[in-house]
């Protein structure tokens, strides 16, 4: 993709055609403030540079029939979420639909280095597959705080190894198309506002709960990164005074309370005691416990891993609530991966944020689920790259 919308007006249209699909040029006109011939010059421009192309004619509405557009179906896009263990690597037409989905279990602890070889075998086994011949863009979602203008991690605490690594830079070389990258919650947010539970809502906050805690912020339709990029590192808010070391080095923060990894640390203290019954039957097969093993056992009536992740949910509800009386979001939306632990963690949280929190913030306040899973942050990544792509050069 070397082509770029030469002003506003044809980045607002190129965006439409993405979130809403093809549409005819009468419709485009209902939705951009632009006379009929102006719009009719910015079509052609962009039909000109081949980021569109003509998609037959419109249905009749009682006139002259209208011509249907879209995005070029040959674009391409990659969105890549590195996760804490994990990866996943997608590639999405120009409307940002999942073509292809590649996951690979990775520690992102084993450095950079290790983990874009692993990213870039994903992307080689994407093109083998037919989806693809060349990348116009990618989007990166990392596990940590990003300076986001130069694409940098900044001193993220569960990535050893990582502090000023040029991601953007080296991934570009690489792949040979631009590369954006972002905190990966700020991607799961911008997922779900694309296709998921937060599609016609402007204002909301997406908390993403997996072996870290972090908040993606949303006001006015976009993602608000703060200052310096670090927006909505709400893992490290302090919920225990002279509570549990955090990886970042204080006290009492609440990813070292309830996260994936604290949470897989009390299962094992708790089946090794013998409180849990249902969970040092696992371990007596001598696996190491996760989350999903404390969603299995709760699911079975195991009264201690019901009790861990009630009290979880309490914890992260006492943090939401400061957040829901500060922000006054439309919606509160949960992912990650501690959200296979379901409705019993849904539950506490929303006990805790409607209890503390102001009814005038609460009343209509719906705190759910995300719907996209592991699509919500390759599917922001897309976006993200694709925000960047059509702006004016």
């Amino acid at each position: 993709m070397t082509a770029r919308p030469a002003n506003a007006h044809q980045a607002r249209l190129l965006r439409l055609l993405r979130d809403g699909g093809p549409n005819s040029r009468a419709q485009l006109g209902d939705q951009v403030d632009l006379s009929r011939s102006k719009l009719a010059v910015e079509v052609d421009r962009l039909l000109e540079t081949g980021l569109v192309v003509a998609d037959g004619l419109a249905a009749s509405r009682g006139g002259r029939r209208s011509h249907n557009i879209r995005l070029a179906p040959a674009l391409r896009f990659l969105g890549v979420d590195i996760g804490a263990t994990s990866i996943d690597v997608a590639v999405t037409n120009a409307e940002l639909e999942v073509l292809g989905h590649l996951n690979h279990p990775m520690d992102v602890r084993e450095g950079p280095v290790a983990v874009f070889e692993q990213v870039l075998a994903m992307a080689s086994k994407l093109k083998v597959s037919g989806l693809v011949d060349e990348f116009d863009g990618a989007g990166i979602g990392v596990p940590g705080p990003v300076r986001f203008p130069e694409g940098v991690p900044v001193a993220p605490p569960i990535m050893p190894g990582w502090d000023g690594y040029p991601v953007r830079e080296v991934l570009s070389q690489e792949l040979g198309c631009p590369v954006m990258v972002d905190n990966d919650v700020n991607l799961m947010a911008m997922g779900e506002q694309h296709a998921g539970v937060a599609r016609f809502v402007g204002d909301f906050l997406c908390v993403k709960i997996g072996t870290g805690i972090g908040c993606g912020i949303v006001v006015g339709g976009e993602v608000y990164r703060g200052t310096t990029g670090s927006a909505g590192d709400i893992g490290h808010i302090q919920v225990e005074p002279d509570g549990r070391a955090c990886a970042c080095g204080n006290k009492g923060c609440l990813e070292a309370h309830f996260s994936g990894a604290a949470l897989a640390r009390d299962a094992e203290e708790a089946a090794r005691t013998g409180r849990s019954p249902e969970l040092a039957a696992l371990i007596g097969t001598g696996r190491t416990l996760t989350a999903v093993d404390v969603a299995a056992a709760a699911a079975a009536g195991d009264a201690t891993a019901l009790d861990l992740i009630r009290e979880g949910g309490n914890r992260v509800g006492q943090v939401i609530a400061g957040l829901v009386s500060f922000f006054n979001p439309g919606l509160v939306v949960i992912g990650g991966g501690v959200t296979g632990l379901g409705h019993t963690l849904l539950s506490s949280v929303r006990t805790q944020v409607y209890r503390q929190s102001l009814p005038l913030a609460t009343g209509n306040l719906p705190i759910v689920l995300g719907e996209l899973g592991p699509n919500a942050g390759v599917t922001g990544a897309a976006r993200l790259i694709s925000d960047h792509l059509f702006s004016p050069a």
